[in-house]
Parts: C-alpha cells; structure tokens; sequence
C-alpha cells in the first residue's frame, strides 16, 4: 500500500478540472495517443454538449518518478525551484506508483458527487482559474476536503493565458490554504506546464492508505451502475481485506446476498484483475439484478462457508462478523419535479429507468405520484434544477423516453392543528381544508456569492428583491468579495443564478447550503377550467404573490387550451375565492350565411337556436385538455 495514492481533482465549474486529467492520463500511459480526446473523462454526450463535468469518474494510473532535473516552464522559478531535482528530494525516485484519481464535477447541484469522491481518496488537488480566481465553489469545496481530514494541494491553472493575475491568485490561495506561497504549484492543464511536478507533488505529501490487508473484507461502494449481464456494478474503496473473483459477498446495510462475478479496475473502462485488495479503488460486478438492493455507501464484506468447521450436514452460509463503514449521510433533496410519460404505456419503463439512474446518482429519490389529468406518473427529488434538468435529458436520451416534466419545486412543511408536522412534496399533500392548518414553513438556504467588488451593487438588488437577509461580507484581495445571505431556497432554484451571472457579465458565482425550515406564509394556488377544478394545474406559491401567479397561469392557459363550441372560463383559486379569471370565447359558426334578404325574425330564430344550443353543450360537455396543454404549462 506504500506505493498506492488516492485523490481527487476539485474546483469550481470551468477552472480545468477535466483538462487537467487528460494530461495527467497522457503523462502516465493511461490512455493510449491514438485514443486520446479532449474531456475524456467526461464520458457522457451530454457533459461534453454542456462543456461541464456531471458524474464523477475514476481511473488508475501508473507512473515512475525518475531521479532526473524537472525543468520549470514559467517564470516562477524561484517560487517552484523546490522541484528543480524533483526525483532526489521528494525521496521516491525510481519508484512505480499506482495512482487512483477521480474527477468530479463543479457545479454546486453534483456537490454530493462530490463529498461521495472525497470519502474514497486520501487527498485532494483543489484547482484555481489564475483569470478567474477563488471561486464560491471553491470555498465550498475546500471546507468539504478539511471535514474529510483530506491532504489538500493547492494549484492555480490557465498561467499561459494572457489575463491570467498568477502571482495574485497564488498570494490568495496560500492565504485561503494556510501556507507559504511557494506551497502553491502554477500550471497550465492545457498546454502541460508543470503538470508533472504538480503529479509529484502528490505522490510525496499524500498519504498511502491505510488498511488491513489480512483482515476480514471491508469495501465502500462510492457509485454504481447497473449492466444486464453483470448486474449491478458497485465502485468500491477496499478499506481492509481482500476480494477476487467468484467469491460469495454480502451487503451489510441492505442485507444483500450477492457474487463477485468480476473484480478489477478502471483504466478507466472496466479493466478485470485476479483480486483487489485494501488500499485499492475499484469495482465489483456483484450479480445482484435488483438495483434497489444496492445502496451507495454500504459496506462489502464476504460470506464464509462453515461446513466443514461445524460439520453441519446442510451448508450453511455465516457472515463474518465485521463492523461497517460509516458510509455517507443521506442526500436531502429539496428541489421536487412531477415526470410523468406522455404514454402512459411507458410508465413501467419510466419507473425502470429511475431505478437504473439512481444506482449512479444517489442524490436523485422518486416516488409513485397519480393526477387524474396525467395519468401515473413520479414525484422526482433533486439537489437543484440543473441536477432536476440533467437527470430529465438522460431519461430521455438514454432510455427513449417522452415526457411530461413540471417546473421545479421546493418541498414545504405544515403544522396542523394537532401541532404534527409533515412535508408537502405536491399539491397533492396539501390539506383540502385550510382550516386545519395551523402554520406553513419554507426551506431557506445559506448563500454566498462570490463577485468583483464593482458589480457588488447590482448583486445586492437582486438579492433583495429575493427576500435575502444579509448575514456578512468578506473581501478577497482588492478586487473581489464574498457576499453572505440567507435566502427562501423557491427563489434560488430557477432563474437566480442566470440573474446573477447576467448582471456582473459572468463574472460571479455562487454556492449554497439549505439551512432549515422557517414560517412563511403560502397558500395552495388551484386551476378551476369550465367549473373542474384540474389538480395538475395546482401549485403552493407565498401569500403575497398568489395574485400573480395566478394571473399569469389564467393568461398562459388562456393561450394555450384551444376554443371550444362553448366559452371556457379560466378561474385561479384560493380557499374558494376567485382571485383572476380568463376567458376562452366559443368558437365561432355563422349560421345566418346562407340566409340573404328577407325577414330579419328568420336570423333571429337561427341565432337564439345556436345560442341556447351552446349553452346546453356547455352544461353536458367534458372538457378533454390536450397532453400538450399540459407540456406547455408544465415546463419552464
């Protein structure tokens, strides 16, 4: 284990995370040139389309440190002139070494991607864009590493470029870090600068693992993804023992009974071996075909066959009796979507296709959700609306599904009379009468945005205008500060941060953390179309803004429901009193065309016919509302 290292690359979105692997897969073989590609972790169409990382990905490199002179490429010589024998000094030339890295994502809504990684590794590279600079991400990130007890080693990229601010950046992570400046390694991932210096400097500060070889098995499942042949495929960290193929396993929280089919690695395709043992990152095809039975941060320990030892003539499977790993504290989602298939037919592929989804997002949490007007479908648990709409992109793309996706929602809390709490996750939660509830509550989350100091006051009125509460303010250098607030979480999921980064030119950023529930005042909006209330339509909005909504959801149904042969009132609702109303006008038949000349009592007849006609058709009809209708709506 004393020539294993386990890390991490972590950073704010778009400071070279991906680019950085890719050179250091290039530096130690791990890929093979002719194979090689920009991104090449991010292994889904999807994250090179967004140009951003979604899942975490590892992979095992191998790499010999030579005791030869590395040459410093950039003017900082003086500051890295620690590496100008770099083999000699670090202790470990002519040494081979395994390194297992995991890339992971930057945006805030993948930060349990994040801390999941963080727990598998030993140490952790925190990366800086030297044009850009410590970014909210990066806090966020950094206070993650610290609680894991990670060694942390500070790198500011994109040097080559030319506004990059190096010697600025270096002087403020050193500060944020805790260090020398000479302790922070400038590079570019790009063109390669000191990137094998910055890979040396992980082998000699990181520790090797920790772990009983000998020991009963004791594996951490980080991720998973299912396969139809292998079953579920858990990505493990073996803490203690050892695992090889064929072997009967066991899942300690789930309870789970499976087969080490496979054992190996990640190169980073799947890549079989004889046996992983303590110290290692890999994977296990465990058989099991039930994704549910898989659950990311259980243990792995093995079965013992004891027939010989007890001489019991039935064989008996015991489990060794060993103590399981912590494991990871359960994701919270607060951001809800009702996904419902356009076919209801598909509805047993879409509950399918979650199950799969999950086994690789642990985040992601679905339950069975039934409107009358859509028919079966889910209520979906996320981390934030970019989790909520990359998670729907997938489902259609990878499993072929056509959908029926809501705007995205907070989870709210009531107290009834009773004074018993309970989560509202719907409309379809919230009591049918107002009366019993006694208080509403709201999740609100700790903000900070990071911002130069000149657009400062522009980031103030949109938080304002959000209902933020201003906490404190910390500056970084001269040039950039750290604005602190505490915000109702409805007002941050949609639309927030392209406010943000459309008025300081994208130059901010922004982390948040959800803090709790607090009072609020809100209200169930309800949809009444021709007189039928339609539940789909219904949504719990704060009291001060129902006229609002409510206005504008009449409008938006007004255009998109088609005329009928009858007029068609569109009436928004709360506690049975109309608050706004549009109406669709019946549409038009002249019936007195044909006639010309004559008696006007004839056109007479024929009009008061008609009318009495569609008044009649407007008490007995059934109003049918499109599926498209609801799409419309529905979506952002």
């Amino acid at each position: 284990m004393d020539h294993i290292r386990n890390f991490v690359i972590i950073a704010h979105i778009d400071h070279g995370k991906s680019t950085l692997a890719d050179r250091f897969l290039e530096l130690t073989g791990a890929v093979p040139r002719d194979k090689m590609k920009p991104q090449f972790l991010d292994m889904m169409d999807l994250e090179r389309e967004k140009g951003i990382t979604i899942k975490m990905q590892p992979v095992r490199m191998t790499y010999k440190v030579l005791n030869s002179k590395s040459e410093i490429q950039n003017n900082l010589e003086i500051r890295n002139s620690r590496f100008a024998n770099a083999g000699a000094q670090l202790g470990i030339a002519n040494s081979e070494y395994i390194l297992n890295l995991i890339d992971t994502p930057g945006h805030i809504d993948f930060s349990y991607e994040v801390s999941r990684s963080l727990a598998a590794v030993e140490g952790a590279i925190l990366l800086v864009d030297a044009t850009k600079g410590i970014q909210a991400q990066t806090l966020y990130n950094l206070e993650l590493a610290r609680k894991q007890g990670l060694v942390i080693v500070p790198a500011i990229n994109k040097i080559d470029m030319p506004n990059a601010q190096t010697e600025k950046n270096i002087k403020e992570m050193a500060d944020l870090c805790g260090i020398e400046e000479k302790g922070v390694i400038a590079i570019s991932a790009k063109r390669g600068t000191n990137v094998k210096q910055l890979l040396e400097e992980v082998i000699r500060v990181v520790p090797p693992p920790k772990g009983d070889l000998n020991g009963p098995l004791r594996a951490l499942i980080f991720d998973s993804k299912y396969d139809p042949y292998k079953g579920v495929i858990a990505y493990v960290r073996i803490r203690d023992g050892r695992i090889r193929k064929d072997e009967k396993i066991y899942l300690m929280a789930e309870k789970a009974k499976g087969e080490s089919r496979e054992v190996g690695f990640f190169s980073p395709a799947l890549q079989p071996i004889d046996e992983l043992k303590a110290g290692d990152i890999g994977y296990i095809a465990t058989g099991i075909k039930e994704p549910g039975k898989i659950r990311t941060g259980d243990t792995i320990t093995k079965l013992k066959t004891q027939n010989e030892k007890l001489k019991i003539q039935n064989e008996k499977l015991k489990i060794k009796e060993v103590e399981s790993l912590p494991g990871y504290q359960e994701a919270r989602p607060m951001v809800f979507v009702s996904v419902y298939p356009k076919n209801s037919d598909d509805f047993d592929l879409l509950k399918e296709a979650l199950s799969k989804l999950k086994l690789s997002d642990a985040a992601l949490d679905f339950e069975l959700e039934s409107k009358e007007s859509l028919g079966r479908g889910f209520r979906c648990g996320f981390l934030g609306s970019l989790h909520a709409e990359i998670v729907s992109e997938r489902l259609k793309r990878e499993f072929e599904l056509d959908l029926i996706v809501s705007t995205p929602s907070v989870v709210y809390k009531i107290i009834d009379n009773k004074n018993e709490e309970r989560l509202v996750k719907s409309t379809i939660d919230w009591p049918k009468d107002a009366t019993q509830i006694k208080a509403t509550l709201e999740p609100w989350a700790k903000l900070e945005v990071m911002t130069p100091i000149n657009f400062m006051g522009k980031i103030i009125d949109i938080l304002e205008m959000a209902g933020a509460e201003y906490k404190d303010r910390k500056y970084f250098g001269e040039e950039k500060t750290l604005l602190v607030y505490e915000a109702p979480l409805r007002e941050i999921i949609i639309g927030f941060y392209d406010n943000v980064l459309r008025v300081t030119q994208g130059y901010a950023s922004l982390a948040y953390e959800v803090l709790g529930f607090r009072e609020a005042k809100l209200e169930k909006l309800e949809i009444m179309i021709a007189g039928r209330k339609e539940e789909a339509f219904s949504r719990i909005v704060p009291a001060e803004k129902v006229y609002q909504e409510g206005s504008s959801l009449a409008k938006k149904l007004k255009e998109a429901l088609p005329p009928q042969q009858f007029s068609v009132a569109i009436q928004a609702v709360v506690s049975g009193r109309i608050i706004a109303r549009e109406t669709i006008k019946a549409r038009g038949r002249d019936v007195i065309a044909p006639l010309y000349g004559g008696d006007y009592t004839r056109k007479r007849k024929l009009l008061e016919r008609q009318k009495k006609g569609k008044k009649e058709l407007k008490e007995k009809a059934q109003l049918s509302i499109p599926t498209s209708v609801f799409f419309e709506i529905l979506k952002k």
